[in-house]
Order: C-alpha cells, then sequence, then structure tokens
C-alpha cells in the first residue's frame, strides 16, 4: 500500500477495530487527526458500483480509498490530490468572506457582549459538528458530497438524496446569486458618482455573472485551493483596513445615519425579536459551512488529515470575526451601522477596503459553483472517460453546467436585492439541516454502529454526548421554524419600511 495513500490504524476485524479506541493515541487523532485516526464500521453497506467480485469479504475504507486513489493514476484530470494545507486553503476563502462585514450588524442588535459570546459559541458547534460529519465520511470514503452523505444517513431512502441535493443545490446557488448581489454593490459603489446608460445594477450584476461563471471553470480543488490562498488574504486585508478605517476617520459618513455613536454591550429594550432572530442567524451563517466540507474531503489524499485544516480555520475565524466586528461596532455604533459594514465608512476609507474584497466576491461564488457542478457532473460522466480526461464533452457540459448555476444566481440576485434578509433566509432555511440536523442524527447512528460492535464509552461522557447532539438537533428545528418566520418577516417589513428597490431595479445599490 503506498505511503500517500489513507490506512486506517485497525485492522480488519471490526472488534479491534473498536478496542483500539480506548488508546490515548487514538483519542487525540480523533480530535485532531492524524495516522492514528480509528474509523468505525460503516453505517450502510457498500454500494452497488463500487462492490468487487470479492464477495466473502467486506472492503476496508483504507482498500476503498486505494481503489480510488489507483484509477485515477495516470489520468489527465485526477481529483483526490488536495493535502490538509491546500483543504485548509478551501476552508479560509469560504469562511474569511464578505461575511465578516455583517457581524458589526448583527452586534448592533445582540449586544456587544452576547454578540461576542455567540460567535464563539458557534464556532465550537460547527467545530464538533464537522468532525462528527468527518467521520461519517471516513466510514464511507465512496462520498462525494453532501448528497451522497444524506442518502447514507437517512437508511439510503432516495427521497433523503433528493431531498438533500434539492437543498444542497439551491444553498449553493443563493451564495452564488449572494456574490452576483454584491458585485454589483461593489460596482455601484466605485462608480456612483458616474452617469451610467441604461439599467445599471442589472447590467453590472451580468457582468458580474459572466466574470463568476469564467472563474470557476477549474475543474480541480487543487487549482481552486490556489485562488482560494490569495482570495483569504486579501478578504484579511480588505477587514483589516475596515476595522482601522472605522477607528481613525473623524466620523462616519452622514448618508450611513445621524445623531451620536452609541454602542450596547447588551441588547436595546428597542430591539425587536425578528432583528435579534437576523442578527443571530447572520452570525450562524457564517460560520455553517459544512455543506461543501464533504466535497473536501472526497478531494483529499488522505482524509485522516482534515481535522488539522478545520482547527486551523475556526481558530483564525474565531480571531477575526470578533476582534473586526467588535472594533467596527464601537466605532460606528448603532445609528451608522450599514450591512455590510463598509457603508459606514467615510468614502475613501470605504472604496478602498472593499476594493481589498474584489477576489472573494469573484472567488467564493466560483468555488460554491464548481460544488454544485461536481454535483451533477460526477453522477453524469461516473465510470466515463469524460471525468478524468480532457475532452470536448466533457469540458462543454462542465461549463454548460455551471452556466445555468450563474444564470440562476443572476435571477435570485434581483429578486432578492438586499444583503443582510438574503444571508439570514439562507441560514434559516439550509443551515438548519447541513449546521445541525445531519450531523446530531449522524452522532446517534454512528453510536449505534458502534455500540453494536462493542465499542465501551464512559457512562457519563456518554449521556452527555447524547443530551448535546439532542440539543443540536432541536437547534436545526428552530432555525428552520423560528428562523424562517423571523427571516420572511424581516423581508416584509424592510419592503414595507422602502428600504430595499424593487426586484430588477436599475437604481444603484452602492453602499
Amino acid at each position: 500500500m503506498s505511503e500517500k495513500s489513507f490506512k486506517a490504524s485497525s485492522p480488519p476485524d471490526l472488534e479491534a477495530v473498536n478496542t483500539a479506541t480506548t488508546t490515548s493515541s487514538s483519542r487525540w487523532a480523533s480530535i485532531f487527526g492524524g495516522k492514528d485516526v480509528v474509523v468505525g464500521s460503516r453505517i450502510a453497506p457498500l454500494p452497488d458500483y463500487l462492490k468487487t467480485d470479492d464477495s466473502d469479504r467486506a472492503e476496508t475504507a483504507s482498500e476503498i480509498l486505494d481503489r480510488q486513489l489507483a484509477a485515477e493514476d495516470g489520468a489527465a484530470i485526477q481529483y483526490r490530490t488536495c493535502s490538509w494545507q491546500k483543504t485548509a486553503a478551501l476552508l479560509f476563502s469560504e469562511y474569511i468572506c464578505l461575511a465578516i462585514m455583517s457581524f458589526p450588524w448583527s452586534y448592533r442588535y445582540l449586544g456587544l457582549i452576547p454578540g461576542l459570546i455567540l460567535t464563539i459559541v458557534v464556532a465550537a458547534l460547527v467545530l464538533y459538528t464537522s468532525l462528527i460529519m468527518w467521520k461519517f465520511c471516513l466510514r464511507h470514503p465512496e462520498i462525494r458530497d453532501v448528497c451522497d452523505l444524506g442518502q447514507t444517513l437517512f437508511w439510503g431512502k432516495k427521497w433523503a438524496w433528493w431531498g438533500t441535493a434539492v437543498m444542497f443545490i439551491l444553498n449553493n446557488t443563493f451564495i452564488q446569486g449572494l456574490h452576483v448581489l454584491v458585485g454589483a454593490k461593489y460596482i455601484n459603489t466605485m462608480t456612483e458618482s458616474d452617469t451610467i446608460g441604461g439599467c445599471r445594477t442589472v447590467e453590472f450584476s451580468i457582468l458580474v455573472t459572466f466574470i463568476c461563471w469564467i472563474g470557476s471553470l477549474p475543474r480541480t480543488f487543487e487549482m481552486m485551493s490556489k485562488l482560494g490562498t490569495a482570495s483569504a488574504a486579501f478578504t484579511l486585508v480588505s477587514v483589516v483596513l475596515a476595522a482601522v478605517f472605522a477607528a481613525v476617520q473623524s466620523s462616519p459618513p452622514a448618508k450611513a445615519g445621524s445623531g451620536d455613536i452609541v454602542y450596547d454591550l447588551f441588547p436595546n429594550a428597542s430591539v425587536t425579536f425578528v432583528q435579534g432572530m437576523a442578527a443571530f442567524l447572520n452570525i450562524s451563517y457564517t460560520f455553517i459551512g459544512q455543506i461543501t466540507l464533504p466535497s473536501f474531503i472526497a478531494e483529499m489524499r488522505d482524509p485522516r488529515e482534515f481535522p488539522k485544516s478545520l482547527w486551523a480555520c475556526t481558530i483564525a475565524e474565531i480571531i477575526v470575526f470578533c476582534v473586526v466586528g467588535g472594533v467596527m461596532y464601537a466605532f460606528v455604533g448603532n445609528n451608522y451601522m450599514t450591512a455590510p459594514a463598509f457603508g459606514s465608512l467615510q468614502d475613501l476609507y470605504k472604496k478602498i477596503s472593499f476594493s481589498f474584497m474584489i477576489p472573494t466576491l469573484i472567488f467564493l461564488g466560483c468555488l460554491y459553483a464548481s460544488v454544485t457542478c461536481r454535483f451533477v457532473f460526477f453522477r453524469l460522466f461516473r465510470n466515463s472517460r469524460h471525468l478524468n480526461d480532457h475532452t470536448v464533452v466533457g469540458w462543454g457540459s462542465w461549463a454548460g453546467i455551471l452556466l445555468i448555476t450563474w444564470i440562476a444566481a443572476f435571477l435570485i440576485s434581483q429578486v432578492i436585492p438586499f444583503f443582510s434578509s438574503l444571508l439570514s433566509v439562507m441560514s434559516s432555511l439550509f443551515d438548519s439541516w447541513f449546521g445541525f440536523i445531519f450531523w446530531g442524527v449522524a452522532y446517534f447512528r454512528m453510536r449505534q454502529v458502534d455500540r453494536e460492535d462493542g465499542k465501551k464509552e464512559n457512562k457519563i461522557f456518554d449521556m452527555l454526548s447524547n443530551i448535546l447532539n439532542v440539543l443540536i438537533i432541536l437547534t436545526g428545528v428552530m432555525f428552520l421554524t423560528v428562523g424562517t418566520y423571523a427571516s420572511v418577516q424581516g423581508i416584509i417589513d424592510s419592503f414595507e419600511a422602502g428600504e430595499v428597490a424593487g426586484v430588477f431595479s436599475c437604481a444603484s445599490n452602492g453602499s
């Protein structure tokens, strides 16, 4: 077996696998990853398309992955090529993004102290549920995306695959639409004093859509990770500059608000339930990105190393989100806060800091488009030469699928043309499943199989873990019900207050 390939640290015997979990090294590896990770038993049987002629023995996860790697040897396009460092770059590009600039807006309604506490709590929950998802994927290396995972998780039912697929595609397309919206917002911000012929916002949205389509054409995550590294670096510069400018500017621009600069350590009595829930959903949306993680793991050469990427990104997230969000809120205050917070800066400062966000405005939408395209492409061309070779059919289909997703994203950007409410809608509808419910269910499915295999756990630890995962599922249900109500009501309130333009509006949406 190749040293570069994934080797389970346990023998094929299931009893030996489960007793191995008592070692100290494997306990640490279950949190931080590495060669001592112990892979538990499968939840679902091996799919028919992966079965070999050897029907007397079930293949281990290691052997399945070795077959996948061997199948790509010598191919023109290889997918399982990412190291944990390259995967970390993908995570950084996904999380260190424009949504950071909604944190000051969230703190405005939650209060600074509860807002910072919620930021850390949500980050910890997402880290925990992401580790559960990783362990689930290790048991089933054939999983290529969250749709495969959904079907495997819910007893192999076809309705689970279709339901997950619909949410998966809608979520990713909404995110693409968000980036079309903000891309047009950036161009409008930079050209607000210029006279633009025609319907300026729609025209800018079309331009951004075309640029993003071109940017999403690379076929492998290895290439996307290089672009993601640059994207995350530029985003970090952008948000740090915004925080510095908020501190040094003489005052926020008059068009952003009026009155004294005042911030609240705790929620103001005037904050409504809808506003508070929307603020909480905004924070949650920024952290919850598990929908793409199975796709990232599916292109790692050694999936055991994934937690290293996860921990590096989570630590960076907490620091950047808390510092940038807290500083900007304290220096801008309640009366001048906008979403994204670039609109709370004076014109020159706004244009400088916002401009560093350009790579992320393009790349992150491209990343989600690529994940969606993989979902369709790998199913259309499974076991076909078009999957790994440079063929006209392969590249034409790849480009065509991407184009369809970007056209849909453009339409979404014109129908829901406001930043914070779009984040809230996406968070309540999709993060309820992909951020909470899926992973609570995954924990109980894995725990059930481990008990059947005779794996022992400390009774107190087991009870606390059960309680935690029940709460995680209930949190997802709250997002789906109460969160969706608050998001929809927030949109209605925004339209009634005249705070947003209508659909396919030609008016500038610049900050």
